[in-house]
């Protein structure tokens, strides 16, 4: 139930005052008026969408206030024409977005000023998973045009310390978005900052919208998204290598498959602390291949799943899904295929086993192969070696290998393999090699294509 409070309040207008300096930001200043309406929170407002029908709401003959404060910042050009509100300055419980023509934002609502938002006439509905508040037209919710920005929202003189809400990862629930979160022991997956291929925060080829970059939590290895425009100004940084805490404002993608978390400028991010990556299994740093092929696989003759499993390997599915490793062609080449896209399985955990491999009759081993990816939405596959495989792959003792696993675009087909070689020239015996791919459907689905496995030695 909600509760409104009949009283008289205090407000304020805006007089802007832009200075000589075009290089200055304006100086907003405020005189005092007075109205009579009724205040309630972000949670009331929210509660008047009905999400079974999802129906437009639309406020009218209203005299009723928002009260709320600004955690978002469009300074860096991360957010644009948009206000992200939560209800308390600490320990906040709801968080809603407005839409607003104008892209200078930060200069009158910054980060941390407490607001009122004037409800009359004002629309609400609920686009790509987040709540937003703006004007109705032909059936859309749109920005509040520039000429009624002062009409709807009143700046208070009253700006605040936000103290962000500390969560992990695996504990984001819809009733977090756009809350200002904080994220403790987290870091970029480590393919994001290889020293051969350091990736910035939006500015690769394959960033059409958005640079996608996937975070990692050291204490329970959940991962999420980091989204930044292509458009902010700190698209061309390189990501920090190192791990720490990340604050910012937690959304939904575009599709709203998942979560992602949006900051307001880099300086939200403190990584100086050492990275907690899992320990690598090396021989050495010797990649040279040698002229005796040893194993070789490049999937010319896997036509189907049948003469895969005739081969000699294991495709196995251990959560008792559908979906395994397929054999796939384009343009004459052939390779094997991983996605859990359109599966519903969650999570989808499939391993492909490699027959067994003898090393005994050679020295100087190097392991070589080619992935590719597409439609990426997190870096989900592993590369692992035994030279003890049980023929069960979940009850083997495997070694994780510094696999080149690619981050490919998330909105088309990768643009091209990248190529792992490794030393495996301490390892004896027989040994197998497994590709593990551990997706979750909608929102873990990048498409793997593997291709070129070989062994060289002497």
């Amino acid at each position: 139930m909600r509760v409104f409070m009949n009283i008289g309040f205090i407000g304020f207008f805006l007089v802007s005052c832009v200075q000589t300096d075009d290089f200055e930001t304006p100086i907003v200043e405020t005189e005092e008026f007075t109205f009579n309406g009724n205040v309630t929170n972000i949670s009331a407002v929210k509660n008047n969408f009905d999400p079974e029908n999802n129906d437009i709401y639309t406020f009218s003959e209203t005299d009723t206030y928002m009260e709320a404060y600004v955690v978002s910042s469009d300074e860096a050009g991360n957010f644009y024409k948009e206000l992200v509100l939560q209800d308390r300055p600490a320990s906040p419980t709801a968080g809603i977005l407005i839409l607003v023509d104008d892209n200078s934002l930060f200069e009158t609502f910054e980060f941390g000023r407490k607001i009122y938002v004037k409800l009359d006439g004002l629309s609400l509905w609920q686009n790509n998973g987040v709540i937003q508040l703006g004007k109705q037209n032909r059936g859309d919710v749109v920005a509040i045009p520039n000429s009624l920005i002062d009409d709807h929202l009143i700046r208070t003189t009253e700006t605040v310390e936000i103290t962000p809400l500390p969560l992990e990862i695996s504990e984001f629930k819809t009733e977090h978005l756009n809350l200002y979160i904080k994220l403790e022991d987290a870091q970029f997956n480590r393919q994001l900052i290889r020293e051969d291929l350091r990736f910035t925060f939006a500015g690769e080829q394959i960033d059409e919208y958005d640079g996608e970059r996937q975070l990692e939590s050291c204490v329970t290895g959940a991962t999420t998204i980091l989204s930044s425009s292509t458009f902010s100004g700190f698209k061309s940084l390189l990501l920090p290598q190192e791990s720490g805490s990340i604050e910012g404002v937690l959304s939904r993608n575009f599709y709203d498959d998942f979560f992602v978390l949006a900051i307001n400028t880099p300086e939200a991010i403190d990584f100086n602390q050492e990275r907690c990556d899992p320990e690598f299994f090396s021989c050495g740093e010797n990649a040279t291949s040698g002229p005796e092929v040893i194993f070789e696989e490049n999937f010319t003759n896997i036509t189907s799943k049948e003469k895969l499993e005739a081969e000699g390997w294991t495709n196995l599915n251990t959560n008792g899904g559908n979906e395994v490793f397929k054999p796939g062609t384009f343009d004459g080449d052939r390779y094997i295929r991983i996605s859990a896209f359109n599966t519903e399985e969650i999570p989808l955990e499939a391993w492909l086993v490699s027959p067994p491999i003898n090393l005994d009759n050679s020295t100087s081993e190097v392991l070589s192969f080619e992935i590719m990816a597409s439609y990426d939405n997190a870096t989900i596959l592993e590369v692992l070696i035994s030279n003890d495989y049980s023929g069960n792959p979940s009850t083997t003792d495997w070694m994780l290998l510094d696999a080149k696993i690619p981050v490919g675009p998330s909105n088309q087909y990768g643009n091209g393999y990248i190529k792992t070689e490794l030393d495996i020239s301490c390892l004896d015996g027989v040994i197998n090699l497994a590709f593990r791919y551990l997706g979750s459907a909608p929102d873990k689905t990048t498409t793997y294509d593997i291709d070129n496995i070989r062994i060289t030695g002497h």
